[in-house]
């Protein structure tokens, strides 16, 4: 055999492994392209005020149509939270999903709002335009909200 097909031989038996090991990366790179256009196309339609609710906002009417979910650890929830919200670490949010109403008013909230604010930009992201973020957090609803059980 000549060193052109031992050459040709080995490239024709190497070159599927070689697209195989790089399929993960081009649907990697594909994955990362798709969650660009989706966060760019939130931003670029989503109100300067969207995703945002004030715990001056929330009267006895508005508790009472709101599903909370506490974002933070469970060692905080348990030293207090809002009455009756849901327990959904903030980086837990996309994984359950299917626990988050797609209606209805769902407000997260942490310890002041950063990492509820993460939680809460990933899911309108990913559709759910009635979940907003409590600025303030969890102290801010404790110092200024309307009304409190």
């Amino acid at each position: 055999m000549t060193r052109t097909k031992a050459a040709a031989l080995a490239l024709a038996i190497l070159l599927p492994f070689a697209a195989l090991q790089t399929a993960p990366l081009r649907a990697q790179e594909t994955a990362q392209d798709a969650a660009m256009e989706a966060m760019q196309e939130y931003m670029m339609f989503a109100e300067y005020e969207a995703g945002v609710i004030l715990p001056q906002q929330i009267d006895k009417t508005a508790f009472d149509a709101i599903r909370f979910i506490d974002t933070r650890s469970a060692a905080q929830v348990a030293q207090g939270t809002i009455p009756g919200a849901l327990h959904i670490e903030w980086r837990e949010v996309l994984d359950r999903i299917d626990e988050i109403p797609d209606e209805q008013l769902t407000v997260l909230f942490c310890n002041t709002g950063s990492l509820s604010a993460q939680a809460s930009f990933a899911l309108r992201v990913a559709g759910r335009s009635n979940v907003v973020v409590l600025q303030g957090g969890f102290e801010g609803w404790k110092q200024n909200a309307a009304w409190k059980p």
